[in-house]
């Protein structure tokens, strides 16, 4: 994208020479580190630096500004209200982590627009600033979706994670208002912990049905089908709904835009499909994601098998202390497979591990591979017929083609 637009310098590498006093503004990303070298000659030359998030803040300061965060659900929640408004005709400013159909960039600031709509984010902000980019934001209109631990290089105890978002929730103005996932008892026990210093509202799983594999959405006026499904992702748009109600869309215009939501890349994407089967990809990479999506993909379709692969990647993922979090996250699955490479472990410089441990970890019912080729290779020699295969990684299988294997797999 950069290079479309002709931002890429001429050569790669750092180049300090480039940072020069008449700069306006540094902005510097996580992956950057503190040796930078062009960050080092920004820092000499006592240049303002903003931190991503900080500068998006900046930026929307006198806007009113919508932060949708949460362990889980929070891009395709942001997508939700994104659709809807764009859907509607409304103005507004977003950053969203993930590609959106519709959208050309993961980012957009206007001088127009009086909305602003972030993905809030509880990783930090840049290697000077060690806050979570959600802090940033100061959010009139914040919504959580529901606590599951992440980042433990972060956040290594649970307790320290939550607070993150007990912080957030107090970071909403006083006049604005807190959308939260009831029955997550974590948020349960921070929004009683406010005591009303914010307006709160709890939002549940809609009413629904599922008819021949499309899921629709009960409302006192209409059904409306959906292009999503799963009940996380029910949720999802429920949040989204009551964020939409406080920007001035009634249900109606919301429910009448999510029937076209398609969703965001690598959310429950189908990456193929025919009458007999569908090849999912899908982002999950936590506990608690891969649990709410494989019984997502269970629900909908109740008569086909299930085979559902997951690679550890993340840093968390690939900690010997976060392991057994895993514990019973794929037994939904009619047939489970984990694969891990050796090396990223390596380069993350954390403890190794084998193949037993991570089996005994899941449950022992997961067949564990250290090899993407014996894996992909098994999962070719297998019947498709009225079976699914869910693939769920925040990587991809070390330069595993997925969409392409999935189209090889399964034919129109």
């Amino acid at each position: 994208r950069l290079q479309q637009h002709g931002l890429l310098p001429d050569a790669g590498g750092w180049h300090p020479g480039r940072i020069t006093p008449d700069l306006d503004a540094i902005i510097l990303g996580m992956h950057a580190r503190t040796d930078n070298p062009e960050l080092i000659r920004a820092r000499e030359l006592g240049l303002k630096i903003y931190s991503y998030p900080e500068y998006l803040y900046e930026q929307t300061k006198d806007k009113i500004r919508v932060v949708i965060g949460g362990s889980h659900g929070k891009t395709t929640t942001t997508s939700m209200v994104m659709h809807a408004l764009k859907y509607n005709g409304m103005a507004f400013d977003y950053m969203v982590g993930a590609k959106l159909e519709g959208f050309d960039t993961m980012v957009g600031l206007s001088h127009e627009a009086k909305i602003a709509v972030f993905e809030g984010d509880e990783y930090l902000s840049s290697p000077i600033d060690l806050r979570p980019k959600f802090h940033h934001y100061h959010p009139h209109i914040s919504l959580i979706t529901g606590i599951a631990w992440d980042h433990i290089n972060v956040f290594p105890t649970f307790e320290g994670y939550v607070e993150q978002f007990r912080l957030f929730a107090e970071m909403t103005d006083p006049d604005g208002l807190l959308i939260w996932y009831g029955e997550d008892e974590h948020l349960q026990q921070i929004v009683k912990n406010l005591q009303n210093k914010v307006a709160s509202k709890a939002y549940y799983t809609p009413d629904y049905l599922i008819e021949e594999g499309i899921t629709s959405v009960l409302t006192p006026f209409e059904i409306y089908p959906l292009k999503i499904f799963g009940e996380h992702n029910l949720q999802n748009l429920e949040g989204a709904r009551l964020v939409c109600r406080q920007l001035g869309l009634s249900d109606q215009q919301f429910y009448e835009a999510m029937t076209s939501f398609g969703g965001s890349a690598r959310r429950l994407e189908v990456v193929a499909a025919n009458e007999r089967s569908t090849v999912f990809f899908d982002f999950a990479h936590s506990p608690s994601k891969l649990k709410a999506t494989i019984q997502a993909v269970k629900m909908q379709f109740e008569t086909r098998e299930l085979v559902a692969v997951m690679e550890l990647h993340t840093f968390s993922s690939l900690k010997k202390e976060f392991l057994n979090e895993y514990h019973g996250a794929m037994e939904e699955a009619d047939q489970a497979f984990v694969y891990f490479d050796p090396h990223t472990i390596e380069h993350k410089k954390l403890e190794a591990l084998s193949p037993e441990e991570v089996s005994q970890a899941f449950g022992g019912q997961t067949e564990v591979f250290t090899s993407s080729e014996k894996l992909f290779d098994l999962l070719k020699s297998m019947q498709w017929t009225n079976k699914n295969l869910l693939i769920m990684s925040s990587g991809n299988f070390s330069g595993v083609d997925i969409k392409a294997f999935g189209k090889s797999l399964i034919q129109p």
